[in-house]
């Protein structure tokens, strides 16, 4: 099962070019998760210190306002979700539900950390593919809040263009 999910695990942007030892070290250390149908990994405003990648399953990911749910995105096999507190340790921005029953790897600021006692480059490595992976989502998001505002006129063209 360990090269299974280590096969799983570099061919996610998150682990580009981190070594098939470093990726073992950390199998070894995460929490494998099982959720059933229609249960919550976790909920939006729940504290957040670890990321999932989902080894088989469908899930949905869900963001409240005014007290209405709307969904986000479905994510598969393969997918990470929650990473962002591995960044910033903040409150959970939605909420994710399996759709399906799931199994996925629970990835800790713990374990990470246990890469860095190991290997301070292959630590850096995975921190600076996350943040250009969130990157690449706040441009893209950027992208369609500009759209939308263009859209709906709350932006004008400049006038020397």
């Amino acid at each position: 099962m360990s090269d299974q999910r280590i096969e799983l695990l570099q061919g996610m942007a998150f682990f580009g070019g981190v070594t098939p030892e470093v990726l073992d070290l950390l199998l070894e250390r995460v929490k494998p998760v099982s959720v059933a149908t229609g249960e919550y990994f976790f909920r939006e405003g729940d504290h957040g210190a670890s990321a999932f990648v989902l080894e088989s399953g469908r899930v949905s990911v869900v963001k409240t306002w005014q007290e209405r749910g709307y969904l986000l995105r479905h994510l598969r096999a393969g997918d990470c979700f929650g990473e962002v507190a591995l960044m910033d340790f903040c409150p959970r921005s939605a909420s994710v539900r399996a759709d399906e029953e799931c199994r996925a790897i629970e990835l800790s600021t713990l374990d990470l950390q246990q890469v860095a006692r190991h290997n301070t480059e292959q630590f850096a490595m995975i921190y600076m593919n996350i943040g250009r992976e969130l990157s690449r989502r706040l441009r893209a998001a950027d992208d369609r809040a500009f759209a939308n505002a263009v859209e709906v006129g709350e932006i004008a063209p400049a006038p020397d263009s």
